[in-house]
């Protein structure tokens, strides 16, 4: 939770001195914040270990924003912030979030029409004033219009990835308190959805009231809002609200599936305990006055004719039919992944060198890894144009023959997240392309084409002779930007015929291909490739929270 409210506060003091056209400085924070938002040990507990070194250890951290982390960590305020957010009083946070909206135009809304929120904004956008200012347009008022209907529409949801760290570090002090069998967290989050209104936690306790004022009064907690002896509820700090129930054992297995859900998937399993003779409820499955299931999941559905059904694919897609007959597939685990194969580095919008992000990789027990830095139409993330990608294949082949001499099966391979022009052109040549392990492709303009046009863009650019991969093949951004208009399935058929591979990128904000067009991928026999889209060390953890577990062998 610390990382997170930090990488916040940093984030925002980027913005802000990006508003101010500082050169160099704003980029710097932002590393660190985008760093930080990734670590696995909280900054809190790295002080406590090694002090202000500790901090300064962090790729990125100079001994300024090492002094201004140490603050925040004794304080929970960085005194520089308030200073930039006096000076321009905007909701850095409520703004930025709407899509096309970045620092400097958010300067120039409050210098011009003194828009300080999004409340603001949505009147500014209602009188058409944003229109008539240098920089923006009628096309751009439209566009952050839009921004401001998808933010409602997704308002109230949390990225996956994103609150994962947090609800499991709960689950984990709840689980090791006195008396407590077993922990779970349920609900969406169960499922591995791309978002969740909220978490579930249930609890097996001999204990009630000791994990009940546990739960409480944890450091997250913002607001209690119920207490009680088996059920408590709480909003934690980053606005989600988290419920927590202490259950007896004999119906523990019947509530963790009831809570788990799909509601779709409930009520389909519930019909089949009726055609039974029995009726399932949160207390267990009974058949008239007598309970004769209630202690686990696995045994509930072997009592309804079924083999335990894992809580990714409980959708009511298909799941419970093949359920009936023994044939689910074998769900992809984190240990079936051998490579990672989209990597940023320091040569364009990463944080940490090729040599660094490689030994990362091995420590996590990946063979490979593919460097794919962006190409040079992508000026904000410091594209390579031809010269530098030359120089980065030599450094790799360098790197390789280190890597062979100290007798490691680890591979760096040579790639590159290529441009596609609006016309569905490459902004690389082939004749460089050709030079290189792997190729992909991705789209990074242009959004808001029309649906047939934007999909003969990406076919023309999987056309090419030299992509072998898509990469976000959607182009989404959840919480902020809606897929761009596409026909995925002209676009998945069309992979099956040219072969070419489609990602699934498990960076938290983007879980893009999303699980309905994985399955009809593996219907269609496509081939994808899971890959973090690690922009430093710590995005390669990322791998783990996509929709890598709803995807069949």
């Amino acid at each position: 939770m610390i990382n997170q409210e930090l990488a916040g506060i940093l984030n925002e003091i980027h913005a802000y001195l990006d508003m101010e056209g500082i050169p160099f400085k704003p980029r710097a924070y932002e590393k660190v914040s985008e760093i930080i938002s990734g670590l696995s040990d909280g900054v809190d507990l790295i002080y406590k270990r090694r002090g202000l070194k500790g901090i300064e250890e962090i790729p990125g951290v100079g001994r300024s924003i090492a002094e201004k982390i140490e603050e925040f960590i004794k304080t929970g305020k960085i005194k520089y912030h308030e200073e930039l957010k006096k000076k321009i009083p905007v909701d850095l946070r409520e703004l930025s979030s709407i899509e096309g909206l970045g620092p400097k135009k958010i300067k120039a809304l409050y210098d011009k029409l003194r828009v300080k929120d999004l409340k603001d904004l949505q009147l500014a956008v209602e009188k058409g004033r944003i229109r008539n200012l240098q920089g923006f347009g009628e096309k751009s008022e439209e566009k952050i219009g839009k921004g401001i209907e998808f933010l409602k529409k997704s308002s109230g949801r949390f990225i996956f990835g994103e609150v994962a760290p947090l609800l499991e570090n709960i689950r984990a002090t709840l689980a090791g308190a006195r008396g407590v069998k077993t922990a779970e967290i349920a609900g969406s989050f169960r499922r591995r959805k791309d978002t969740i209104g909220d978490g579930d936690i249930l609890v097996m306790s001999k204990n009630p009231k000791l994990v009940m004022d546990m739960f409480i009064n944890m450091s997250e907690v913002a607001d209690v809002i119920a207490h009680g002896e088996t059920k408590s509820a709480i909003k934690l700090k980053n606005g989600l609200n988290v419920d927590l129930r202490v259950l007896e054992p004999d119906s523990y297995g019947a509530a963790l599936a009831y809570f788990t859900g799909s509601k779709d998937h409930n009520v389909a399993i519930r019909q089949i305990a009726i055609d039974k003779g029995m009726k399932l409820s949160e207390y267990g499955l009974f058949k008239g006055e007598k309970k004769v299931s209630g202690r686990t999941e696995e045994e509930i559905y072997k009592k309804l004719g079924m083999v335990y059904i894992p809580p990714e694919i409980r959708e009511n897609t298909g799941e419970i039919e093949a359920a009936k007959k023994g044939k689910l597939p074998r769900l992809i685990e984190l240990r079936d992944i051998l490579g990672d194969m989209q990597i940023q580095t320091d040569w364009s919008d990463g944080s940490n060198s090729i040599l660094e992000m490689a030994e990362a990789a091995i420590k996590l027990g990946r063979r490979y890894i593919l460097i794919t830095d962006h190409t040079k139409s992508l000026t904000i993330a410091n594209g390579l144009d031809a010269k530098r990608l030359f120089k980065q294949i030599e450094e790799i082949d360098k790197l390789n023959k280190e890597i062979e001499k100290k007798k490691t099966d680890f591979k760096i391979l040579k790639g590159t997240e290529c441009d596609i022009l609006k016309d569905g052109k490459l902004d690389m040549p082939d004749e460089i392309l050709e030079k290189l392990d792997i190729v992909g492709a991705s789209i990074h303009s242009h959004f808001n084409l029309p649906l047939d046009e934007q999909t003969k863009r990406m076919k023309r650019a999987m056309s090419n002779k030299n992509v072998d991969i898509i990469f976000h093949p959607t182009g989404r951004l959840l919480n902020k930007r809606d897929s761009y208009l596409i026909d995925m399935d002209e676009i998945i058929n069309f992979a099956k015929e040219t072969g070419t591979v489609l990602e699934i990128n498990a960076f938290p904000e983007r879980s893009d291909l999303k699980d309905e067009y994985i399955r009809k991928c593996v219907s269609s026999e496509v081939k994808m490739v899971i890959n973090s889209d690690a922009h430093s060390i710590h995005h390669l953890q990322f791998m783990a929270y996509n929709q890598i577990l709803k995807s069949s062998l």
